[in-house]
């Protein structure tokens, strides 16, 4: 765990972007029982995180794909986020939608997209991974030159990195599932007996609580 993934984590925990129910359940709209409910957007209200959050993504893409010329947010809620990376970085932004437009020039990708340019995709969480990769393959059909993508949050399904790893996508988030737990035991947000559920949720999320 690094210092800048616990402070992501912290932060979503502080502001409920991410809750966690162990002993009262949320039911996602694939009908899977969770015990965690994640909302990025939340993060866009928060002046202070929300500037946290880009400087974060920003320091991840100049580590890693310094060669960057285009960002490209997915929607929806990727949007904002990848806007404010584009501008502090001051490169050109588009942003690549759940289905084509059904009206006028039925656009998939909103913006300018030039042939071969490198792009880095911005994601506010990863679940089973289908809608981002999605979006990359939006973009590589496009003929943009994906170097990788870069979330919020992943919950680290096994299906997810087995998707990512098929598509030949790299994936780089500000912090993680396991990051977490780990924070949210040490900041009392859960007690040790809830450790083992949370855990046990990510092993099978499709039968847990079943």
């Amino acid at each position: 765990m690094t210092a800048s993934e616990k402070q992501v984590a912290e932060c979503l925990l502080k502001i409920k972007a991410i809750k966690l129910q162990p002993n009262n359940p949320f039911t996602w709209a694939s009908g899977w029982h969770s015990p965690i409910y994640c909302d990025n957007r939340k993060t866009l209200s928060y002046p202070e995180i929300r500037t946290l959050i880009r400087d974060a993504f920003v320091d991840k893409i100049k580590k890693n794909y310094p060669q960057t010329e285009l960002i490209a947010g997915v929607a929806t809620g990727a949007i904002a986020q990848g806007a404010l990376v584009a501008q502090s970085l001051g490169l050109p932004f588009v942003y690549v939608r759940s289905s084509p437009k059904d009206h006028g020039l039925g656009n998939l990708i909103e913006g300018d997209l030039k042939k071969n340019q490198k792009t880095v995709i911005i994601e506010d969480l990863i679940s089973t991974g289908g809608s981002s990769l999605k979006a990359a393959e939006a973009l590589r059909s496009s003929e943009a030159d994906v170097l990788g993508m870069v979330a919020i949050f992943t919950y680290g399904f096994h299906v997810s990195e087995k998707a990512f790893k098929e598509h030949s996508i790299n994936l780089t988030t500000l912090s993680n599932y396991n990051v977490l737990i780990e924070t949210a035991l040490s900041e009392g947000y859960i007690s040790e007996s809830d450790v083992e559920k949370l855990k046990e949720w990510r092993k099978s999320p499709d039968s847990w609580g079943k």
